[in-house]
């Protein structure tokens, strides 16, 4: 379920409220700020407002394809749908490491991964590990569990084959855009 925070008073006091608002963090979960935007991309003064992280963390942990953008090491940009699942706040994700992504990852390890909706939109930035083993048997069989109830079928095998986890440092989102472009900044980020 979607919950906006509408913010309705004039322009400054909303700032100073959401700049407070937003060093209001909820343990373990990102900071929340409104997304910058360039001159005109401006929401209407009354229709302000900034996606909860939970609107987030529930679209990431529902969908099914996940689009992942890597850059070659000549510099161009690739793109790739893959699976994942998310698991304690990181997003887990399987593949060849013959894949051009994989090879893309191993020279430049810096990526994001966009949701399949160009309308309930959710990206998350940050640097991808390549875990050879996934040594916590919990953990590993919490990504296994996640993948099997998702997918239902070719899950990976952390424990023996290692796996990719990204750990966002920053995320960006929208449902309504531009009135609740929200960015979130990531504890360790």
């Amino acid at each position: 379920m979607l919950t906006r925070v509408l913010v309705s008073c004039p322009r400054n006091i909303r700032e100073n409220q959401m700049a407070e608002d937003a060093g209001a963090q909820v343990q373990g979960e990102p900071r929340a700020s409104r997304l910058r935007l360039p001159q005109g991309y401006a929401p209407a003064a009354d229709q302000e407002t900034i996606l909860p992280w939970p609107h987030a963390r529930e679209r990431i942990e529902r969908a099914r394809n996940y689009w992942l953008a890597t850059t070659r090491p000549d510099g161009r940009p690739h793109v790739a749908p893959i699976w994942g699942v998310w698991v304690d706040g990181a997003l887990y994700f399987d593949g060849i490491p013959t894949a051009r992504w994989a090879r893309n990852i191993a020279a430049n390890a810096a990526i994001t991964v966009h949701l399949e909706s160009g309308d309930d939109v959710v990206i998350l930035e940050g640097v991808a590990e390549d875990l050879e083993t996934v040594n916590d048997a919990a953990l590993s069989n919490r990504i296994i569990k996640a993948w099997d109830v998702k997918y239902g079928r070719v899950h990976p095998r952390p424990a023996t084959d290692g796996i990719f986890r990204l750990r966002p440092r920053t995320a960006r989102g929208w449902s309504r855009f531009p009135d609740d472009a929200t960015r979130w900044q990531f504890p360790d980020a």
